[in-house]
């Protein structure tokens, strides 16, 4: 609060203290029972202002707060200069004194965008114990505001679902637009879902069995109906699934390797010599017994 001293006029014979000097008539100053004159008082008394550092005279007002000491119209906020006599006030480091308004703004979190403070009621998005004020939180291609929309990290970028698609997104092998989501991999090529498709049916591949012919895939149904090759012996479609994945073609015919057999004898002949007469398939011994 203010100090003040007993300031008065000498009208009887009475020295100064220090200096000696007759105070008759004079202005003087009187502290802790001793009597100076102003000049004194302010070499030898006076308080350091903490602000400006120079003394505070008898004649200028005093505040003091903690053992330290301002001239009243020293007494400002060290960030915007506001008096503050009769306000509220925080001493801070290196013995300065801020108002109210500047101690909540220094010590507000600071926006990883512009680096202002973000005061209690603004709009923040936080993030890994950083904050952006809403409008400062913007996509890193296209710096339209994210807000608190959707947005992909990338290090210490941040991006809108819609650049993120165009700029890391695997594209699909077969319609060449972005995997935002799900998707599968064949061949160590990416696919929509939706797109890994049997060619016949349309019906998803995914996480089903399908032979893929050239650059079209067909569901286990769909292969044996359409693409795969019968067998010569037992009139089935050879897929490739299950038993017999092995396959016997002789003279534009074919037979699953468990059907391509003797006929007289029923002896298996894959892999082993066999006589082909009169369209029928024998092993090298029957067609001496004919």
């Amino acid at each position: 609060g203010p100090g003040s001293y007993t300031v008065g006029t000498m009208s009887e014979r009475f020295d100064c203290h220090y200096c000696r000097d007759a105070l008759h008539g004079k202005k003087y100053v009187q502290k802790e029972g001793r009597h100076c004159c102003v000049k004194c008082f302010e070499k030898f008394c006076a308080n350091t202002c903490t602000e400006c550092k120079k003394p505070i005279g008898a004649d200028s007002k005093e505040l003091h707060f903690k053992n330290r000491y301002w001239h009243d119209n020293c007494f400002r906020c060290f960030k915007c200069y506001t008096s503050l006599v009769n306000e509220p006030f925080m001493l801070r480091e290196n013995n300065k004194v801020w108002c109210s308004n500047c101690t909540a703004k220094e010590d507000a979190p600071r926006c990883k965008g512009c680096y202002k403070p973000i005061i209690a009621g603004d709009q923040n998005v936080e993030y890994k114990k950083m904050v952006w004020h809403k409008d400062c939180f913007t996509c890193s291609q296209c710096k339209q505001v994210i807000g608190a929309g959707s947005f992909f990290p990338k290090g210490d970028d941040f991006y809108c679902v819609s650049c993120h698609e165009h700029k890391f997104a695997k594209t699909c092998a077969k319609c060449k637009n972005p995997i935002t989501s799900g998707g599968l991999t064949y061949q160590e090529q990416p696919w929509h879902s939706e797109c890994f498709i049997c060619s016949n049916c349309k019906k998803p591949l995914g996480g089903k069995r399908f032979t893929a012919v050239e650059d079209d895939f067909y569901c286990v149904e769909c292969y044996k109906e359409c693409v795969a090759k019968k067998c010569a012996g037992c009139k089935n479609p050879i897929t490739g699934f299950g038993r017999g994945t092995s396959v016997v073609n002789y003279e534009d015919e074919s037979w699953h390797d468990y059907c391509f057999k003797c006929t007289k004898c029923a002896r298996g002949l894959a892999n082993k010599r066999f006589v082909c007469h009169n369209g029928k398939i024998y092993c090298a011994e029957c067609p001496k017994r004919l």
